[in-house]
This record gives C-alpha cells, sequence and structure tokens, in this order.
C-alpha cells in the first residue's frame, strides 16, 4: 500500500473510531516498540530536571498588537536536555517572530515532557484561557513508544486542533519527525521506525488540515542535517536535540507561524519552486511532504470547492527560511515568575513509565 492511501486509510480509522493498525501490520508495529523499548535501555538518563520555561514577552516591535503563541506537546516542544530558557525551542520560536513580524510577542509554553497526544487535551484547555492567536503543537513520538495505535494518536490531535480552531486561533502543527535517524535504533529496525514516524506524520498532516490547521514537516529536523552533524545537532542522549539541534526545529516552525499569523513578507505571497509544488488532493500532498523536509500544507479552494472527488483540496508550498537575530531571555511578569517557580517545585516523575529519559 502506497504512503497516500495508507495515510488516508489511517486518518479515516482516527475519524470514525477503527483501531487503525491494519495500516502499518500489528506485527511490524509491535517491533517497532520493542526496539523503542530497546533504544530507552541505551538511551539512559540525562536529567530529572524540567526543561527551563519559555514562557514571557519577547521582541520589542512597532507598536500595536501583541502576538500571542501557546506552544503545546511533548518534550520536543519544551526543550527537555538544555539548561539555558534561551536554548529552548519555545524561546527560539518566540524571539524569531517577533524579530521578522516586528512585533511584541507572548509565549506561553504549556509542553509537557513525556506527553502523549491523549494529554493534548488538558493543554488545549489551558492554552485557550490565554487566548493565544496561534497554537504550534509537536507530538507523536511518545505515542510511538507507549504502544499507543496510530489511529487513536491521530484522532486525539485533530481534536485538539478542531477545538482550538473553533476558537478563532490558528494551529501549526509539526508531525512526527523521521525517527529513523535516532542514533541508539539500529538496523535494520532503524528502516521500520523511518517507515512507520512517515506514515504516522502522513496521517497528522491529513487529520490536521482537515481539521482546520496547517502543517509543517519536521523530517528536516531529524533528519539529513542531523545524519550529518549528529554530535551537534542531537544533545547527550543521542536522542533529544541539543541546543543547536532546538534552533534548527524552531527555524522550520517559524516561517510558516507567520504565514499563519498573516505576518509573513510580501515576497513569499507565492510559494518558492520546488519539485511538486502546488494544489493537490491533501493525502497526496501528504505523501510528498513527509519526504520534502520543510513542506508546508494549509487547505485552500479549487474552482469555489474545499473538496474534490480525492478529499480536501491543499496547497503544498515550501517557505523561505531567514536569519534572526539572538534568541532572547523572555522578560516575565510576576504571575510569569510564579508560574515558573510552581514548575520547578512540581513532583518529578512518578513511576519508571513516565521517567524523562523515555520521552520525546
Amino acid at each position: 500500500m502506497g504512503t497516500a492511501a495508507a495515510a488516508r486509510k489511517l486518518a479515516s480509522a482516527a475519524a470514525f473510531g477503527g483501531g487503525g493498525l491494519s495500516v502499518l501490520g500489528a506485527g511490524l508495529y509491535g517491533v517497532l516498540v520493542a526496539e523503542a523499548r530497546l533504544a530507552r535501555r541505551t538511551i539512559g538518563t540525562l536529567t530529572d530536571d524540567p526543561p527551563p520555561d519559555a514562557t514571557g514577552w519577547y521582541g520589542r516591535g512597532r507598536p500595536g498588537p501583541a502576538v500571542r503563541i501557546a506552544l503545546l506537546g511533548d518534550s520536543s516542544a519544551a526543550g527537555y536536555g538544555v539548561e539555558r530558557v534561551e536554548d529552548t525551542p519555545g524561546a527560539h520560536l518566540a524571539s524569531g517572530v517577533a524579530v521578522q513580524a516586528d512585533r511584541r510577542v507572548h509565549l506561553r509554553e504549556l509542553a509537557v515532557v513525556g506527553a502523549q497526544s491523549s494529554d493534548l487535551g488538558s493543554q488545549v484547555d489551558a492554552a485557550l484561557g490565554t487566548r493565544p492567536d496561534i497554537a504550534v503543537i509537536l507530538i507523536g513520538a511518545n505515542d510511538v513508544t507507549h504502544t499507543v495505535t496510530p489511529s487513536q494518536s491521530v484522532r486525539h490531535l485533530s481534536e485538539a486542533v478542531r477545538r482550538l480552531r473553533q476558537a478563532g486561533v490558528e494551529v501549526l502543527v509539526g508531525t512526527c519527525p523521521d525517527l529513523g535517524t535516532i542514533k541508539p535504533i539500529a538496523p535494520p529496525l532503524k528502516q521500520v521506525a523511518r517507515s512507520w514516524s512517515r506514515r504516522l506524520a502522513a496521517a497528522q498532516t491529513i487529520a490536521v488540515v482537515e481539521a482546520g490547521g496547517r502543517t509543517v514537516s519536521l523530517a528536516s529536523v531529524l533528519g539529513p542535517e542531523f545524519a550529518a552533524a549528529p554530535a551537534l545537532l542531537f544533545g547527550p542522549d543521542q536522542f533529544h536535540p541539543s541546543a543547536n539541534g532546538y534552533r534548527q526545529l524552531a527555524a522550520v516552525l517559524i516561517p510558516s507561524a507567520l504565514a499563519a499569523l498573516g505576518l509573513g513578507p510580501d515576497d513569499e505571497a507565492l510559494p518558492e519552486p520546488f519539485r511538486g509544488e502546488g494544489v493537490m488532493p491533501v493525502a497526496t500532498a501528504a505523501a510528498q511532504a513527509v519526504n520534502t523536509p520543510g513542506t508546508e500544507l494549509d487547505g485552500t479552494e479549487v474552482s469555489g470547492s474545499q473538496r474534490g472527488l480525492r478529499g480536501r483540496w491543499v496547497e503544498l508550498r515550501r517557505r523561505r527560511r531567514r536569519p534572526g537575530g539572538e534568541t532572547e531571555t523572555p522578560e516575565t511578569s510576576e504571575g510569569e515568575a510564579a508560574h515558573r517557580e510552581a514548575l520547578q517545585h512540581d513532583a518529578g516523575p512518578s513511576s519508571e513509565d513516565e521517567r524523562p529519559a523515555e520521552t520525546v
């Protein structure tokens, strides 16, 4: 079964409550889960300390309404493994948007180390209370390592996007990265992980676009750049990104976040030329996006219609990454300072299954 057909079937199973294992095969899924458990033992424990909280104000900007960003997801959004707040993906994201949009930016970080897609509901509850302009979501890898069926994972993500869009919040989802690049996963199961994560990313793409959000492929974050320089772009556990790796992750997200907010530069009104660019059915575009790192998908219309015979129409594009300034340390209000202090005093992992080393 091709990637487009498999992703479409998986997304349909999520929408209608199916199990979804038939897309990958129960045996294939079980092998990946077993390998993930072995990889976690190889990785070991990096730190029990929570990552720095990037919540706060960024940029000086021109007078006018500030941009409010909510960052949801797992440790790849929280910045697990770094010690300085400036090195977190949230700080890179907020600083980059502030510089390129020339606006003040307020970031509320709600990502939790160890979070699965089923945890997005409570994160969305918290996000809606902050009235964000955009929610950025990074989620999925922990669903793999904790044996969550793909259709369940996609269904939780779809529901989170739907709720945010109903509240008028723009949504950008960084899809599941290429897990085949993680060093502790050895061949031949590395190829299994790569195939599985790409199909999950394609299914996430379909579900998110159908729910009214947009996606950007994160294969480039754990892809060729990481494979070429693992010592630079992976952290000490060879599983989570390093500070430079998180900077690369944010660089993929920033152009699409600006576009979703209507703050992209004028010369990006049209997509950059690249093979396969254009308007096509969502499943076809999703399959292509996972093989083209940094690809953004967003719903569009053809002849006044949002849907064709093969599903939702989408526009597939890659946006130009632009150099930003130095990443800032966030300015915090008294309430944010109290929130940060409370996080530092939260109880650590309550069981062996929740140890940070087993999360992404």
